[in-house]
């Protein structure tokens, strides 16, 4: 069957009155709350005028991607006998599809006359196209071009305009009384995106967040009291999905905070509630912002890690690298969502301009952040193996010498970072003290002069 005989078909005689709910909604309020993994709970409160005894109520307008078993009904006076959700949509092709076995009318119109002709037709079949018995004869219904329609005596039962949650309950008495449905669905989500301004001249940093929120649950929510939920919460069927996630390639909350913020807390989530009621149309991207800070003081570096004690051909770039801290007295004074933070610097004409991204995990109120933001251009290091040879049974000594170069007009800092010292690695010299981070690395900070270079050694002794 070809789109354009599919959208001919006319709904002229549908009566969609019958859609229409077995009781009325009044007083409708809606609230959800959006969880970071696609993941929201939706609660919906209205005014039901009930009947007693054995009834159906339909609730139109339900998320296509409501999960059925996580339905509660709730009211005064109501037992819960039955529930069926009813996700097969009204469209032309499903009534032709919903018609096989069934009756209906063809008009036809004479292009040059304009008179129109009415016949009855059963329909047999809608595999790749309408056929049709018509009379003794049977036909296909074309896409020659010329105006046809079709009419339809009733719609199936079993099509809906809008998704659809239909409750069978047994009522104690006749009356109006709240109705509170809640259920979880898919399709809605949220993330968090930061764009972050720095200073050059004077390290400071700007920082907005925003709230970014999708819809593609298939429905819209008018005038929702929404809160977001910052974190993930655990369901059964995870160990299933879960799947291999490779860890980021650089750490980059250096230090966690232990500050405690004023944001309402949800066990162990913090929730992000909404300032005003909004709708969150579907397939809807709606962004909101909760985070506006002005002046706190980065830290502007680079940094390089030799993952192993050998030889880089090649000079390699270093990392840019910003540092700052969430805290309430010198940093952003915030819990941060996990998301992805921009960062932004002023050109000559004052513009601001890109630079880089990084993305961030949930970060607690008071923790230094180390985002990278590209490859330096100007700021590279060169590790080389000046002497590798026998320590004793089972052991070595190597030598290494980093060349760390600097092109930019002004004195940098550089974290330089030698990975790989397993097991019962220790460093016998050095030319300049370092700090182990952890048990596998070693860690020097070393000040490069402008449009110069600084050599930095080491001696190891290690197992390999």
């Amino acid at each position: 069957m070809k789109s354009s005989i599919i959208a001919a078909v006319s709904f002229a005689a549908l009566g969609l009155a019958c859609l229409a709910p077995s009781a009325l909604a009044q007083g409708q309020q809606v609230a959800i709350t959006i969880y970071n993994d696609n993941l929201a709970l939706v609660q919906d409160k209205r005014e039901m005028d009930l009947a007693a005894g054995r009834q159906r109520l339909e609730f139109p307008g339900v998320s296509g991607e409501i999960r059925p078993e996580t339905v509660s009904l709730s009211a005064t006076g109501l037992t819960i006998v039955e529930q069926n959700f009813d996700f097969d949509l009204l469209t032309p092709a499903k009534l032709m599809e919903k018609a096989v076995g069934t009756t209906i009318t063809i008009i036809r119109v004479n292009p040059a006359t304009g008179a129109e002709t009415r016949e009855r037709a059963e329909v047999l079949a809608t595999n790749n196209g309408v056929v049709l018995k018509i009379g003794n004869r049977i036909e296909v219904l074309r896409d020659d071009g010329l105006p046809v329609r079709v009419i339809f005596d009733k719609v199936p039962e079993n099509l809906r305009s809008k998704p659809t949650l239909s409750v069978t309950v047994n009522g104690d008495r006749r009356g109006s009384r709240p109705v509170t449905l809640n259920y979880l669905t898919g399709g809605l989500g949220w993330s968090a995106d930061y764009v972050a301004l720095f200073d050059d001249v004077t390290s400071k940093l700007d920082v907005q967040g925003w709230i970014t929120l999708t819809n593609s649950s298939g429905t819209t929510y008018d005038n929702a009291d929404t809160t977001l939920v910052a974190g993930s919460p655990l369901r059964a069927d995870q160990y299933r999905q879960q799947q291999y996630r490779p860890q980021p390639p650089r750490p980059q909350m250096s230090q966690a905070g232990t500050e405690t913020g004023d944001r309402e807390r949800l066990g162990d989530f913090y929730l992000y509630p909404l300032p005003e009621r909004t709708t969150i149309a579907n397939m809807q991207t709606k962004q909101v912002s909760f985070l506006d800070v002005h002046g706190v003081p980065a830290e502007h570096g680079y940094e390089f890690r030799n993952y192993w004690l050998g030889t880089l051909e090649d000079p390699e770039s270093a990392k840019t690298v910003y540092r700052f801290n969430t805290g309430a007295a010198k940093g952003l004074g915030d819990q941060l969502p996990a998301g992805i933070l921009r960062f932004y610097i002023r050109d000559k004409q004052g513009d601001p301009q890109f630079i880089g991204e990084s993305r961030i995990d949930h970060t607690p109120m008071g923790s230094t952040l180390s985002l990278a933001t590209g490859d330096a251009f100007d700021v590279k290091v060169k590790p080389v193996v000046e002497k590798r040879e026998r320590a004793g049974p089972r052991r070595w000594r190597t030598s290494m010498k980093y060349t760390i170069s600097n092109a930019t007009p002004r004195e940098v800092k550089v974290t330089l970072q030698q990975d790989g010292l397993w097991g019962d690695t220790s460093i016998e010299s050095e030319s300049l003290a370092s700090t182990r981070p952890n048990a596998d690395m070693a860690e020097w900070v070393v000040m490069v002069p402008a449009n110069g270079s600084t050599e930095v050694t080491a001696v190891f002794d290690s197992a390999y």
